[in-house]
């Protein structure tokens, strides 16, 4: 028979991870008497539990949500799990930023030594939405150590449709950040081989280990490392969109501003605006100016106008109108 504060511990786990019990099933899993299993869940009422008993031909328990907290019990990957989610809601700029960060500091100063350097591993940084794809906590863990204890990272990158290749050389770099992105992982690093900044998919990475020597961190173009990937996937070589241009447009600047939060709005009149926006092509740029169904005047650069131009051109063929200059 297990001792009795872990079997307690083991009794709580189990009625968290699971809606009901019966009274038998728990009792095996705990290998004890159906009577110590009422006096355990009496002992969690104590504490501050809200088992109630579930009725029925073999009876049993379930846990509840109550008017108060009570202590709560995490394994490794829910600590993990948390601790992810507590830093994306934090840096995202949600509304609970603050008490995302608040929550955070409560939940590290509760945990263990061995939970808490875990925690403490796991950084994130959010760009316009906390990232929800499927990434082994394990490796971010991995990731993530490597990124704060400045040791260089080898790891095996995966390719969709391309077979493994055991030969291969692991990839080295010297990882910088860990960014959440649209639903997606990344890890910002400067690439040993390539002398360059790359971004790799998390779930596409696989660590070896050991890790490399320590190194010193480099700069990041522009300093924010979130910006820099959030660049970096939209094809830009630098901080912003790789194509940028500046018009004037026939509409109020209020009812433009709301509508392109990633560029700048500046009223000329009561119903003209000028507009600085961006995008990943000058045709992507003038299907986007197209989109207000509003007079533009281009006032630069000349790609623009040339984009725009094809733009018009295709739009008019497709409705069957010929002759546009």
């Amino acid at each position: 028979m297990s001792a009795p504060s872990s079997r307690l511990l083991t009794l709580l786990s189990l009625l968290q991870a699971r809606r009901d019990w019966p009274g038998d099933a728990l009792a095996d899993r705990l290998g004890v008497s159906p009577r110590t299993v009422r006096r355990d869940v009496d002992r969690l009422r104590e504490l501050g539990y809200p088992v109630r008993a579930v009725m029925g031909p073999a009876g049993g328990y379930r846990l509840e949500a109550g008017a108060d907290l009570p202590p709560l019990l995490f394994d490794d990957e829910q600590a993990v799990a948390l601790a992810v989610a507590l830093q994306a809601a934090a840096t995202g700029g949600s509304g609970v930023a603050e008490g995302a960060a608040r929550a955070l500091t409560t939940l590290r100063q509760v945990m263990p030594a061995r939970l808490r350097g875990r925690l403490d591993a796991v950084r994130v940084e959010a760009v316009a939405a906390p990232g929800a794809g499927d990434v082994d906590p394990a490796v971010l863990v991995a990731v993530s150590t490597a990124v704060r204890a400045r040791e260089v990272l080898r790891f095996d990158h995966e390719r969709p449709g391309a077979p493994a290749d055991p030969t291969a050389a692991p990839r080295r770099v010297e990882p910088h950040r860990v960014v959440a992105r649209a639903g997606r992982w990344y890890l910002l690093a400067w690439d040993l081989d390539r002398d360059d900044w790359r971004t790799f998919r998390l779930d596409r990475v696989r660590p070896r280990v050991p890790t490399g020597p320590r190194f010193a961190p480099r700069e990041v173009p522009g300093g924010d490392a979130a910006a820099f990937v959030d660049a970096r996937l939209r094809g830009s070589t630098g901080t912003g969109w790789p194509c940028t241009g500046r018009v004037l447009l026939d509409l109020p600047a209020a009812r433009v501003a709301a509508l392109v939060p990633d560029g700048s709005v500046e009223p000329v009149a009561e119903h003209r605006c000028r507009v600085v926006l961006g995008s990943w092509s000058w045709t992507g740029l003038a299907a986007r100016l197209a989109a207000f169904d509003a007079d533009v005047v281009v006032e630069d650069p000349p790609a623009l106008r040339g984009a725009l131009t094809r733009v018009a051109r295709r739009l008019a063929a497709a409705g069957g109108e010929d002759g546009l200059p």
